[in-house]
């Protein structure tokens, strides 16, 4: 029988690879602009056009190549990076296992110059898949210049797969902010289509957040430093006030290098326990830096997934840090239970309260205006405010709100028919069901089979998603404008969420416009929106998108929609009235599915008489 096992051959190898290290645009921008940083580049260029599927041009100042390693640097495998197994584990530098250029030459036209400093001329190469086209001499200046044309050209079914052009130009642009983040000392240019994104001239890691997040962000950092035998933490993180609902402003760089680790998310998300909302994110940019040996960066082609030697160790330090930085700067409760020295020598703390001193006092003004019943500040010594935390809540039930009664305090002699917490009258006029509020959260009602209790607020998202969803459908959504307009600036990926947004967001009640710059005016909102959520609906629409798969893209309103409801529905007060209870059943009911909210939560649950009878036994 014949033999079947063969190598493949070094162009199918290569395109197997590029799968691998190349999967779209911001792959190949990503492992040039690491390359030029490798060569000890301080200014960085970068051009695209039609979202990199045109063109990708990456210009640096490096040290550049001679003309036998401007060739070799295109071949498999082939790094200036590694010469031992031992250097595999000290790894510093962005990229080592010399698979970069040979995977973007197999699927794209290239074409390089490079000069080094110490030579009078360059060298050009042209490549096609993987293909020597030509050699030669050429001029230009110190440095590497290498363009990549018409990527996934001689692959059409990946260039198929490909997104639309504001997805792919988003990607490039994470890709770009992650590489800027992490070297500050750099500066770096980008131009899309020929208009310029952004230029970033060598400066700290402060002024680089704001260049390339937004100036909004610049009372808002909190520094973090710590150095450990282990490891050094620094960088910044957010104050509770600059937590976004989206998760695209967290960035952690491990030696330089841009990591996603969830493990470690979760431990920044721990110090912030108490400070922010659930449903928040903190803004933060750190960096840590460890021992080589002690991370492994293989693990995965892009290099974004590491292992640690030991990460529940860099969790609790990393806990540590954050707390630390928000502690020392006030932004966290940070409880101290030693005394000023100078406090400490005083005789009230230092000397016991003699008996002679407890009459003295006792004898004095203060004392007696506060005990004697005849002053106006006298604190009656009985027991008529033992039960005031009864009163208190007692006091706060809507039955006491609505009646302006108070019932009686236990003990009391009083008729016990008021002493309840349910509101509402349960002897409405005659036809009607009896209705009740139980603790401000159910409305309990009977029906013939038994008795219905109804979740308010889900109800009420119920109701609102279907009169959105009706206003949406009709194009009919009224807009309220705003007293005082709000101006967001947003990062430049996101800044092309919004705009792609816009559209619907106008057609549900918005009116929000862009004023350049990657920043939106927002003049008018729907009805019944508070004041401020508008910025919590903007994230969740941005984040939404940011993470949509194209086959998302038809449930992207009701999605949105539903969002909106749930910020919609927190009228409770209204539901306190009887006419207010009539309303949310009849409009409950009248929706085409009253019985789940539109994320699938249940509105109201049926307790029938049977179950009832077995709950009394």
């Amino acid at each position: 029988m014949a033999d079947v096992i063969q190598l493949l051959s070094e162009h199918i190898a290569n395109q197997i690879a590029a799968g691998e290290v190349v999967q779209r645009p911001a792959s190949a921008v990503k492992e040039l602009m690491e390359n030029a940083i490798d060569a000890g580049a301080t200014d960085i260029q970068l051009v695209i056009k039609d979202a990199g599927k045109e063109l990708i041009q990456v210009t640096d100042n490096g040290k550049g190549m001679s003309p036998t390693d401007a060739r070799m640097s295109f071949e498999r495998h082939a790094t200036s990076k590694i010469r031992s197994i031992e250097d595999l584990f000290k790894i510093r530098t962005m990229g080592f296992r010399g698979e970069a250029l040979a995977s973007i030459a197999a699927v794209a036209q290239v074409e390089m110059k490079t000069r080094q400093a110490v030579t009078e001329t360059g060298t050009r190469i042209l490549i096609e898949g993987s293909d020597v086209k030509l050699q030669e001499p050429c001029a230009i200046n110190p440095g590497t210049t290498i363009m990549v044309k018409n990527l996934f050209y001689n692959v059409p079914a990946r260039r198929n797969f490909l997104k639309s052009g504001t997805t792919e130009l988003r990607n490039i642009l994470d890709e770009f902010t992650r590489i800027a983040l992490a070297h500050p000392e750099i500066g770096f240019r980008f131009w899309n289509n020929g208009v310029e994104q952004h230029r970033l001239d060598p400066d700290n890691l402060k002024t680089r957040i704001m260049g390339l997040l937004g100036n909004n962000y610049e009372k808002n950092l909190v520094p973090v430093e710590q150095k450990t035998d282990l490891l050094n933490i620094y960088g910044f993180v957010g104050k509770p006030q600059a937590s976004t609902r989206t998760r695209g402003m967290q960035y952690f760089f491990i030696n330089g290098r841009f990591i996603r680790n969830a493990y470690l998310n979760h431990a920044v998300v721990q110090a912030y326990e108490g400070l922010i909302e659930k449903e928040s994110f903190p803004f933060y940019v750190l960096f840590l830096e460890v021992d080589p040996a002690r991370v492994d960066v293989n693990v995965h082609p892009t290099k974004q997934e590491v292992k640690f030697e030991d990460d529940r160790l860099m969790y609790t330090y990393l806990i540590a840090a954050i707390k630390h930085s928000l502690a020392r700067y006030n932004i966290a409760p940070s409880l101290d239970f030693t005394l000023n020295p100078e406090i400490q020598q005083m005789d009230a703390v230092r000397l016991p309260f003699t008996q002679k001193q407890r009459e003295e006092t006792q004898k004095g003004y203060l004392f007696n205006t506060f005990s004697d019943s005849g002053q106006a500040h006298a604190i009656e010594r009985n027991d008529s405010l033992k039960h005031w935390k009864e009163l208190y809540e007692i006091a706060n039930t809507p039955a006491a709100i609505n009646t302006g009664t108070i019932p009686p305090l236990p003990g009391r002699e009083e008729p016990a028919p008021q002493q309840t917490l349910l509101t509402g009258s349960m002897s409405e006029g005659k036809g009607k069901a009896a209705k009740m509020i139980v603790q401000g959260t159910w409305l309990a009602t009977t029906v013939k089979s038994g008795m219905m209790l109804i979740h308010i607020r889900r109800a009420q998202e119920r109701i609102c998603y279907e009169r959105l969803l009706r206003e949406w459908n009709n194009e009919a959504a009224p807009s309220q404008r705003v007293l005082f307009p709000e101006s967001y600036e947003l990062a430049a990926a996101d800044a092309l969420l919004l705009q792609e947004a816009i559209p619907d967001l106008v057609r549900m009640g918005f009116d929000v416009s862009p004023l350049g710059k990657n920043t939106f005016a927002v003049q008018g909102v729907p009805p019944g929106l508070q004041a401020g959520e508008e910025k919590n609906v903007i994230d969740e629409v941005v984040e939404l998108l940011r993470h949509e798969s194209p086959d998302a893209v038809s449930r992207r309103t009701e999605t949105i929609l539903a969002g909106m409801a749930k910020r919609l529905s927190s009228n409770i007060q209204a539901i306190y009235q009887p006419e207010g209870q009539d309303a949310l059943i009849d409009e409950l009911f009248a929706c085409t599915q009253p019985d789940l909210t539109p994320d699938g939560r249940k509105t109201f649950v049926m307790l029938r008489k049977d179950e009832l009878d077995n709950l009394f036994g």
